[in-house]
């Protein structure tokens, strides 16, 4: 019977089932490949990316103290900005291979990777192969998620965690099993303790979710989401409330922090000031205040010191497109701004259509249908995540990688149903080929942005898309080609055109290397400094092991000048604001007792400081100004119209040291 069904299958013509099993493997681990060259290709040539977070695993490879604290100096004064997990993976992956550029990347490069194989396994199961193999692949070209994948960052490893939040969401859904709900919350934990509030955008999808989905009563579904919420805080609040327990004389103060907690760094700086009108200023006042007026800021993980080379950077170089204006003002249209269309929203709109017709392809009932509940799931998931970024006031490119599993589900499930709903009769059919030329002149709205980009992109894409959409026209209307497999290819090259343009975005970062501090993709790229740079803090360094006495090497304003500083000695260095420059951490009693102590001698501020006026000034007040010339390369050769933006060397004990010997000498 077996053999008969074998030989009907081949007189038919139809594919075998192994061929069809085993092109899906080939394809698969084709798409696998694909990402892997994209997040590790030319991986080297990043550096430690961003200094920030690459200081604070340096430091926390120094102590058990500073790892659990994650503190972002050696000397254990102040912590990072984010929670533990993330840079925990790092410090772990830099003890395993040793602490350089590649052993920070690799675990968000891995991340990447597995994503893509997590994204085709939870498509493929409610969708079909096809389905799965076109989400995995859309999601391993995302320009935003290939420069994050890139970057140490810990957005990558955010993704991955939510994603394994959502396979254990639909198979809760599925069987109503407390268990896989009570993973699903463990999981979504985890990834509060890497980015906090930021692993909260997928709760409503996978609340509701199991609140509509699971074969259970009402008051059942409503105890297990309750049981699950006292999971979910439980772990996401562990190591926050441990370390607020803790006293804070026996720990680093909290960085970017108001009062020394971690609740209040999740609430304020990494909550409500990201959302709320005013969020922007707030969080950039601190940066502001250590520049000179009317200068920006270096970006995150960038130092206002001089590069490699002696040359200090202009304030174009040390700013860039990347800075200067980064997300755009609010509003509906946001997404497709220059600034973000070209990093998520190439299919944006076709993600939208597609989960129309797919979810119009299976009749709606209750319990839902498991291709009803997937699409619940990635609608809701993507359906917020627009709303915040749309309305958001502060947050960074890259933190779009949260978008683009959902974008990515929903096109490669639209896809197919378009396809599907192509070969039937009726009007329908021309939803397909209507649907590439729409997608086909969002990108060209997107390329216009790009004249020189556009200028070869938009002829591809359209012109790709064109024709796709004319020959499914008349294969439609042929009997002979409507039965053969043409029309599928002609379908595909379509789809594949439309994936040109998001994937030259995303080879930007790959072969010219990406922005340390806020990644991105995109032709932008071109005009930055050269990644990977760490400021020249040789002669610096130099200088003060030569003349250093005391528990910290150095002490700066804010942890970008602190960050090259502690990358070259390994060496405690105090960061006297934080990240921002704007932590109340010390008062000026408190700072003299420091000096006083012979805890810290050397100080290194830039003059026009706005915020921490009274330290600074105490400093300048208590300190001689060291010459240029002993510690900061190319000091003699530099235009005057910079040296207000490189910071001055103070040395206290010189000064205690001079006012002896006047004195001493009777003057």
């Amino acid at each position: 019977m077996t053999t008969n069904a074998k030989s009907t299958q081949h007189a038919s013509g139809a594919r075998p089932e192994w061929v069809t099993r085993a092109w899906h493997r080939l394809a698969l681990s084709d798409i696998l490949l694909l990402s892997a060259f994209m997040n590790f290709f030319r991986l080297a040539q990043e550096g430690f990316a961003n200094l920030y977070y690459a200081a604070a695993v340096k430091s926390m490879l120094t102590s058990w103290h500073n790892f659990f604290f994650v503190s972002f100096d050696p000397g254990g004064f102040v912590t990072v900005d984010k929670p533990p997990l993330g840079l925990w993976i790092q410090t772990a992956s830099a003890a395993l291979l040793g602490f350089e550029g590649l052993s920070l990347l690799l675990p968000q490069a891995l991340a990447g990777v597995l994503a893509v194989a997590l994204l085709y396994h939870l498509v493929r199961r409610t969708f079909g192969p096809n389905a799965g193999l076109l989400a995995a692949l859309i999601l391993a070209v995302t320009p935003i998620s290939v420069a994050a994948n890139r970057n140490n960052t810990m957005d990558s490893v955010l993704v991955l965690l939510l994603l394994l939040a959502a396979w254990a969401a639909l198979r809760a859904a599925e069987s109503g099993r407390l268990r896989w709900l009570l993973l699903c919350a463990t999981l979504v934990g985890l990834g509060f303790n890497v980015k906090m509030l930021q692993a909260f955008l997928v709760l409503p999808a996978l609340y509701l979710l199991y609140l509509v989905a699971p074969p259970l009563p009402w008051w059942k579904r409503l105890l297990h989401l309750g049981v699950a919420t006292v999971v979910l805080l439980a772990v996401s609040l562990s190591w926050a409330v441990i370390v607020d327990l803790t006293p804070p004389e026996q720990r680093p103060y909290i960085g970017s922090s108001q009062d020394n907690t971690v609740m209040e760094l999740i609430i304020g700086h990494n909550g409500l000031k990201r959302l709320l009108p005013g969020g922007l200023r707030s969080l950039t006042s601190g940066q502001q205040s250590s520049q000179p007026s009317g200068r920006p800021p270096p970006p995150c993980g960038q130092s206002s010191l001089p590069p490699r080379g002696g040359t200090p950077p202009t304030p174009a170089q040390s700013r860039g497109p990347a800075f200067s204006d980064e997300t755009g003002e609010p509003g509906a249209l946001r997404l497709f701004n220059r600034q973000l269309a070209g990093q998520i929203s190439w299919l944006l709109p076709l993600a939208g259509l597609g989960l129309i017709v797919a979810a119009a392809q299976e009749r709606f009932r209750l319990p839902l249908h498991p291709r009803h509940q997937a699409m619940l799931l990635w609608a809701v998931w993507l359906l917020v995540q627009v709303v915040f970024f749309s309305v958001a006031n502060l947050f960074h490119r890259y933190y779009l990688n949260m978008l683009a599993p959902a974008i990515a589900a929903l096109v490669g499930a639209g896809v197919v149903a378009l396809w599907k709903t192509y070969r039937r009769p009726g009007w329908r059919a021309s939803l397909l080929p209507l649907a590439l030329l729409g997608s086909a002149v969002v990108q060209a709205h997107i390329l216009a942005e790009f004249p020189e980009w556009s200028r070869w992109l938009t002829p591809i894409v359209v012109g790709g898309c064109l024709a796709t959409a004319l020959a499914l026209a008349i294969a439609k209307f042929s009997e002979h080609l409507n039965r053969n497999t043409l029309p599928a290819l002609i379908a595909a090259a379509g789809v594949l055109a439309l994936l040109v343009a998001p994937t030259v975005w995303a080879l930007i970062p790959v072969w010219h290397g990406g922005h340390s501090g806020l990644p991105f993709a995109g032709p932008d790229l071109l005009t930055q400094q050269q990644p990977g740079q760490v400021p020249n803090v040789e002669k610096l360094v130099q200088y003060l092991e030569n003349q250093h006495s005391g528990e910290f090497l150095l002490a700066t304003l804010n942890t970008r000048d602190a960050a090259p500083i502690i990358l070259a000695t390994g060496k405690p260095v105090m960061a006297l604001g934080g990240f921002t420059g704007g932590d109340p951490i010390l008062t000026e009693d408190e700072l003299a007792e420091y000096v006083t102590s012979g805890r810290v001698r050397f100080f290194l501020l830039t003059p026009g400081a706005r915020q921490q006026r009274e330290l600074t000034q105490w400093v300048a007040e208590h300190s001689t100004p060291v010459a240029p010339q002993l510690w900061l390369p190319g000091a003699v050769r530099r235009p005057a119209s910079l040296r207000g933006g490189i910071p001055q060397l103070f040395d206290a004990q010189g000064r205690l040291a001079s006012a002896g010997s006047e004195f001493a000498s009777g003057t």
